[in-house]
């Protein structure tokens, strides 16, 4: 087994689980409605409680502990995508960024439930599980107003066309894409990305959105390798504040 490209999948997943988290308890308290409220809430302490998980795993390989992989590297020691760290805008965005992001998320632990690193396929089983409702959520809300209002279908458009090549940049290849298929770790990130645009193509058909021609879009790459927004830094301090004040403080 490959460790290090063990351990560059698992920091990247859970790092774009953790951030996510985050962002999307930013909506605790300020949903537009307060069935969206408890349902971001409790989407994000679902994606925390991954990222604990896959952190965790990353310990038993040597790594450092949870809380200090979480909450003491800077933001260039971090492998999330760009697309999760942006600020959560309106709740549009937001809602976009749910659907694209879960989407490629339960695809993506679909496909390590078959991983040949089987501590990693037990707990992929696990959260894929948990993923299924994700989406399920993210789908219903993006079939209601993708066919309502003039206004929501606009407004989902338009965030649409702006998160894509944000979202795009979850598929950035790793260097280890070959060790990862051939150890049968990780089919990789281009078969993810052609099961993913599947995926989102089908919901999009049964709206009054439309999906662009994706072979046209730039992806934002950077994030894997540690090159982020202005956005990440400021999240980060924020996320470490109790850390700092009481490192024994528990998730």
């Amino acid at each position: 087994m490959n460790t290090d490209a063990l351990k560059e999948l698992l920091y990247k997943i859970a790092d774009d689980q953790l951030i996510l988290g985050h962002r999307n308890s930013e909506w605790t308290g300020v949903g537009p409605l307060l069935e969206e409220d408890i349902a971001f809430s409790s989407m994000a302490q679902d994606k925390v409680g991954q990222s604990y998980q896959l952190y965790q795993m990353l310990h038993q390989m040597g790594e450092q502990e949870p809380d200090t992989v979480a909450f003491m590297r800077n933001a260039n020691q971090f492998h999330n995508s760009q697309f999760v760290e942006l600020p959560v805008g309106e709740y549009d965005f937001s809602l976009i960024r749910h659907f694209l992001f879960d989407h490629a998320e339960l695809i993506r632990f679909s496909m390590l439930s078959q991983s040949s690193y089987e501590p990693l396929a037990q707990l992929a089983r696990k959260i894929k599980g948990e993923l299924k409702y994700h989406v399920m959520h993210a789908n219903s809300i993006i079939k209601q107003l993708g066919n309502a209002t003039e206004e929501s279908i606009s407004r989902l458009q338009k965030s649409l066309e702006g998160a894509l090549p944000y979202a795009l940049g979850l598929f950035e290849p790793s260097p280890f894409e070959e060790a990862l298929k051939e150890g049968g770790i990780f089919e990789g990130e281009t078969a993810l990305q052609a099961k993913w645009e599947e995926s989102i193509r089908k919901i999009v058909e049964q709206t009054a959105l439309q999906l662009p021609d994706l072979k046209t879009l730039t992806p934002v790459y950077g994030g894997r390798s540690g090159v982020h927004t202005e956005h990440l830094q400021p999240l980060l301090d924020e996320m470490a504040e109790v850390f700092r004040v009481d490192p024994t403080a528990e998730w």
